[in-house]
C-alpha cells in the first residue's frame, strides 16, 4: 500500500502542526510536536499509552485547542474563524463508537447526514460500500461490535470528505472486514485522501502506511517511512538458514567454521533444522556470502528486516536509556 515519494503527483501539505504545545494544569501532554502530512497519504501516528497521540489528534480535530502552536488543514487554522468550513472536509471515526439503539442502520446514517447538513440520498450506498447493505433496517442494538465499527466508518465516509482522521479503525472487526477495511483506504488514498490514523496494532499497519510518527511522552521521538526508520535506528537483521538434515554438533561446527569473528559473536538460534542470525546491516553480506557457500547444508535462506514493532520499541528503549544510565550510576 504505502507508495514512493517519487511516485507522488502531488505533495500539497494537508496538515501543518508548528511547534504544538498542549498543557494540563503542570501536566505536558504535547511538547512542541511539528510535523507535515502531506495529500493523499496514509499517516500513522503511535505510541504507548499516554504518549499524547490523542490529545494530538483532538487537537487536529479542532475538539482541542493548543496551548501554544498551531495546526492547519489546507493552510486553514482548525481553531479559527473558517474551522467550520474546514471540519466539514473532515471525516472522524473515534476509537468507542457510540451509536443510538432504538434506530436502525440506514436511519443512523440518515441522522448523521442531517448533522453534516448533507443530502442523505448516499446513505443506502454507503451501507453497501461498508458490507452492511443487508442489514439498513435491523436496530443497530442488534448490531456486533464490528457491525457498529463499519457503521461508524460510514458516516465518517459521509459528504465525500478530503481528510480522514481513524482512531483504532479496525477495533472488534474479523479478518475479512479488516482486509476489506484496507482496501477501502487503499482506493480512497488514490483518490487524493489524506488519511491520518492511529493502531496499537503495529503489525496491520507496517505495509500500509505511507509514513509514521512515533510519540513518546507528548514528543515527537521519530517520523518517516517504515524504510526510514529502519535506516535511522540501525536494528539488526534476522537471516535464518534452511538446514538440510536436522541439527547436530558436527554440522553446526562445520557450518560456524568459515564465519569471521564478528559475525561468529552475533546472537544465534538454533532449532531442529534451522539457524536465525541477528547481525547488523552492514554484516548482512559477508553473512550472505558465507550461507551461500554451503549450499550441501543451506537449503534456503530468508532476510526478516526489522518490524514496525521492533522500531517502536528502540524508540521506547533509547527513550529510556538516560534514565537507566541515572539509575545505573551513569553504566548503560
Amino acid at each position: 500500500m504505502p507508495r514512493e515519494s517519487s511516485k507522488r503527483s502531488d505533495m500539497e501539505v494537508t496538515i501543518r502542526a508548528e511547534n504544538v504545545v498542549r498543557r494540563f494544569g503542570a501536566f505536558v501532554a504535547v511538547d512542541d510536536v511539528s510535523l507535515e502530512i502531506r495529500r493523499g497519504e496514509v499517516f500513522g501516528l503511535i505510541g504507548h499509552n499516554g504518549a499524547g497521540k490523542s490529545t494530538m489528534f483532538k487537537m487536529m480535530l479542532g475538539l482541542l485547542k493548543p496551548t501554544s502552536g498551531h495546526i492547519s488543514i489546507h493552510g486553514v487554522p482548525v481553531d479559527g474563524a473558517g474551522a467550520r468550513e474546514v471540519r466539514r472536509s473532515i471525516g472522524y471515526l473515534p476509537e468507542n463508537v457510540t451509536l443510538w439503539d432504538n434506530l436502525n442502520g440506514l436511519e443512523t446514517l440518515q441522522f448523521f447526514a442531517k448533522l453534516k447538513r448533507i443530502d442523505d440520498s448516499e446513505c443506502p450506498g454507503l451501507m453497501e460500500r461498508v458490507g452492511l447493505g443487508h442489514a439498513g433496517s435491523r436496530p443497530v442494538r442488534a448490531y456486533s461490535k464490528g457491525m457498529r465499527q463499519r457503521l461508524g466508518f460510514a458516516q465518517a465516509l459521509m459528504g465525500q470528505p478530503q481528510v480522514l482522521f481513524l482512531d483504532e479503525p479496525t477495533t472488534g472487526l474479523d479478518p475479512y472486514a479488516i482486509h476489506f477495511f484496507w482496501d477501502t483506504l487503499a482506493e480512497l488514498r488514490d483518490q487524493g485522501l489524506t488519511i491520518v490514523l492511529t493502531s496499537h496494532i503495529l503489525a496491520e499497519l507496517q505495509n500500509r502506511i505511507d509514513r509514521v510518527a512515533v510519540l513518546a511522552n507528548g514528543k515527537l521521538q521519530a517520523m518517516g517511512s517504515v524504510q526510514d526508520l529502519r535506516a535511522g535506528f540501525d536494528l539488526p537483521i534476522t537471516i535464518q538458514a534452511q538446514l538440510s538434515e536436522a541439527d547436530n554438533p558436527a554440522m553446526r561446527q562445520a557450518l560456524l567454521a568459515g564465519l569471521p569473528p564478528e559475525l561468529a559473536a552475533c546472537p544465534q538460534e538454533w532449532l531442529t533444522n534451522q539457524v536465525s542470525f541477528q547481525v547488523p546491516r552492514t554484516h548482512k553480506s559477508a553473512l550472505l556470502q558465507h550461507l551461500l557457500r554451503q549450499p550441501e547444508q543451506v537449503q534456503d535462506i530468508q532476510i526478516v528486516e526489522p518490524s514496525l514493532e521492533d522500531m517502536f520499541f528502540g524508540v521506547e528503549d533509547s527513550r529510556k536509556a538516560p534514565a537507566a544510565r541515572m539509575q545505573t550510576g551513569g553504566q548503560a
